[in-house]
């Protein structure tokens, strides 16, 4: 038994250590730096590389398991590098313009690329960038200063600071910016009541800087995104016309924090990120969970359509059905004991267009109403 036990042991400090990355240690300017790199267990031929910026004060070992990487890595078949950036007295901080700092943060990342291109077989025309908060400003740093060499770049909750607004960008870059209404620590408008200063451009400014540089002409379209988690948030999207993708994703609501997964709200970042990168626009819908306990046909329809749930343990049954801007155009209670149940709707009377049904299960399905 006892020896049972240790070879039980043994294999579990070996599966976690599989999930622990590894710190990686790299010399730049005669300061040794560290990072975390992630990459898929199996992979052949080149991998795009995302390069994610922690927030002030961050630990790149916090944010790799908080943000599963590891599984992003695997998921996307990107590789992961998460540098960290040094301690200059009130905890880590990236120099993007916000204080005095001789710290070539920027030109460390850039050495760090060339480094691990020179290791691995990446993709230099697949080159991300993405950051949260002070992450955010050091990620539009970069791509002013680096867009000749960045694909594409996702700032979140980050401004950009009067320092770097007063630089004209080496290229233009495809940009994404992401920011909430009731942000209080990286405010909308520039101003942080966090810290009771202001910190750099507004989020209109920001836009503003961006279209210039990537050379966009007349007004953005705008796309409210369907609102079926009742998350208390709102996600509207701004594409602007230019020659190079930028785009806004504006949080109505949303705080100084990073949405995860659809799973949990009407849109997450990790797959937006990924969208916006691979050069794949936000989509009009939410990401749709399509489950076993939910059923639709005929699907395209004429009007008339059925609907099968199946929820064990719930004999309560709601089924909503949502447009394309997120308004309920029906909806079903109905009471049941069995373990399934059959629902007809009719939508003839509404427009032909893309619709979701939701039960209440929380499975949301597309139907398609072509006639």
């Amino acid at each position: 038994m006892k020896k049972l036990l240790t070879v039980n042991l043994l294999l579990l400090v070996c599966w976690m250590g599989n999930l622990t990355a590894q710190v990686q240690h790299f010399t730049w300017q005669g300061v040794e730096r560290e990072y975390i790199v992630r990459t898929p267990a199996n992979h052949n031929g080149t991998l795009p590389v995302l390069f994610f910026l922690h927030g002030l004060g961050g630990i790149i070992s916090n944010y790799d398991q908080d943000y599963n990487f590891a599984q992003i890595a695997e998921e996307y078949n990107w590789m992961v590098v998460l540098p960290q950036a040094l301690d200059q007295g009130i905890g880590t901080m990236w120099n993007a313009g916000l204080a005095s700092s001789s710290i070539d943060d920027s030109g460390f990342l850039m050495a760090l690329l060339d480094s691990l291109t020179a290791q691995y077989q990446l993709d230099t025309d697949s080159v991300f960038f993405a950051g949260m908060s002070m992450g955010g400003f050091m990620t539009h740093r970069m791509a002013i200063e680096h867009g000749d060499r960045i694909d594409a770049c996702v700032a979140v909750s980050g401004l950009i600071t009067s320092v770097d607004a007063a630089q004209t960008p080496v290229a233009p870059v495809r940009m994404l910016h992401i920011h909430g209404t009731n942000d209080n620590v990286v405010g909308y408008n520039g101003y942080s009541t966090a810290f009771g200063m202001n910190l750099g451009l507004g989020v209109d400014a920001i836009m503003d800087y961006w279209q210039n540089a990537n050379g966009c002409t007349g007004e953005p379209t705008i796309d409210t995104l369907p609102d079926l988690k009742n998350d208390g948030l709102r996600f509207i999207r701004y594409t602007y016309n230019c020659g190079t993708d930028l785009q806004l994703l504006k949080v109505v609501n949303g705080v100084h924090e990073w949405y995860h997964s659809s799973a949990q709200y009407d849109v997450g970042y990790k797959e937006v990120l990924y969208e916006f990168c691979t050069g794949h626009s936000l989509p009009s819908s939410v990401a749709i969970r399509e489950m076993e306990h939910l059923q639709v046909w005929p699907n395209p329809t004429n009007g008339v359509f059925n609907i099968q749930i199946s929820d064990s343990g719930s004999s309560s049954k709601e089924i909503k059905v949502f447009d394309v801007y997120g308004r309920m155009v029906d909806v079903r209670k109905t009471m049941c004991t069995s373990s399934s149940e059959t629902v007809q709707i009719d939508l003839s009377h509404h427009p032909d267009g893309i619709y979701f049904v939701q039960a209440g299960n929380g499975a949301t399905t597309k139907v398609v109403l072509k006639r």
